[in-house]
């Protein structure tokens, strides 16, 4: 295939993914931020978080500012400016600031030296733990500690769960496709021989999974 229709397929290949815009800054104060759909969960305790980093092209600042402070920030996009967030994406210099070109808003909180994004609902301070280098194909895995959470309080519910959809947030496929979701329902902690229950989202009694 030629390598933009192969690199569409292969990306469509992994379904709907998470939209987050990384948000950092030099220490000269130089905002950045950027567009990932690889933020993944890589544990509760500690709290940790990971994303890709694409191959060395001298080109990326969101790492550079990672490692020259430390800390990031991921804010989860909504439906109230994905479009904004997909032009992240676009080549910009190192002294442009996307918060800038893309018309969204740099919100910082007392502690930490790094923008969040202030139209985001969901967004957490994280702290840089481990680098890994992944030689297959020259990416980076970045692992990060989560320090600090600013969620809408009607998603959050009482047994820990976030109402994701209430906030309005959207999913990736490929690498230009932004949906909408629809809910389904919540299950019980699956366990052998035992009958899965539905329970709606609006019930915020928590669901036991003891």
């Amino acid at each position: 295939m030629p390598d933009r229709k192969r690199a569409m397929f292969i990306n469509s290949l992994s379904g709907f993914k998470s939209a987050n815009l990384i948000a950092t800054q030099n220490k000269q104060a130089q905002t950045n931020l950027a567009m990932f759909s690889s933020v993944v969960h890589l544990g509760a305790s500690p709290a940790l978080v990971g994303f890709i980093m694409r191959p060395d092209n001298d080109q990326r600042h969101t790492l550079n500012n990672i490692i020259e402070t430390g800390y990031y920030s991921i804010n989860q996009v909504s439906c109230e400016f994905y479009r904004q967030a997909h032009q992240t994406s676009a080549r910009y210099s190192k002294h442009q600031s996307e918060f800038e070109e893309t018309n969204l808003s740099p919100f910082y909180i007392d502690g930490f030296n790094v923008p969040f994004v202030k139209e985001s609902q969901l967004k957490y301070a994280v702290k840089l733990q481990q680098i890994m280098p992944i030689s297959l194909n020259n990416t980076q895995f970045i692992i990060g500690e989560i320090v600090h959470v600013m969620c809408e309080e009607e998603a959050m519910k009482s047994d820990g769960y976030i109402d994701i959809e209430a906030l309005e947030t959207v999913s990736v496929s490929g690498l230009d496709g932004y949906h909408r979701t629809q809910s389904l329902t919540r299950l019980n902690y699956a366990k052998p021989n035992v009958e899965l229950k539905n329970y709606s989202f609006s019930d915020d009694r928590g669901i036991n999974n003891e």
